[in-house]
């Protein structure tokens, strides 16, 4: 009886260990794909228009502003949020989200 356990308890141990291996490949290679992406998109805005792609990272980065002071911010007693605030904190909260998850991820792929 002991044999048997200790047979399950190492295969269980392998079969996590490989999940967790391949789930870790998939990610990063998710990571690769989606920071690659992010750039194709930057180098065909800015070979179409260079002006167009400053003036919309600048209206991007102002709506991630004020979607960062929407969150962070204690709201208005009395005063339920709007839907730009609520629009603009998704916004950042999504951004955030994919900055960290291409931090964690594609800093371990060969494409930086």
């Amino acid at each position: 009886m002991g044999v048997r356990k200790a047979v399950k308890g190492v295969g269980d141990f392998l079969v996590e260990t490989v999940g967790e291996a391949v789930a870790e490949v998939v990610l990063s290679v998710l990571a690769c794909v989606l920071l690659a992406l992010l750039a194709l998109i930057a180098h065909l805005a800015w070979s179409f228009s260079p002006r167009a792609t400053l003036a919309a990272a600048g209206v991007l980065s102002l709506v991630l502003a004020h979607g960062a002071r929407a969150t962070f911010r204690d709201p208005a007693k009395g005063r339920g949020r709007r839907r730009l605030a609520v629009v603009t904190s998704v916004g950042f909260v999504l951004t955030a989200a994919t900055a960290a998850f291409l931090v964690l991820y594609a800093s371990d792929c060969g494409c930086l």
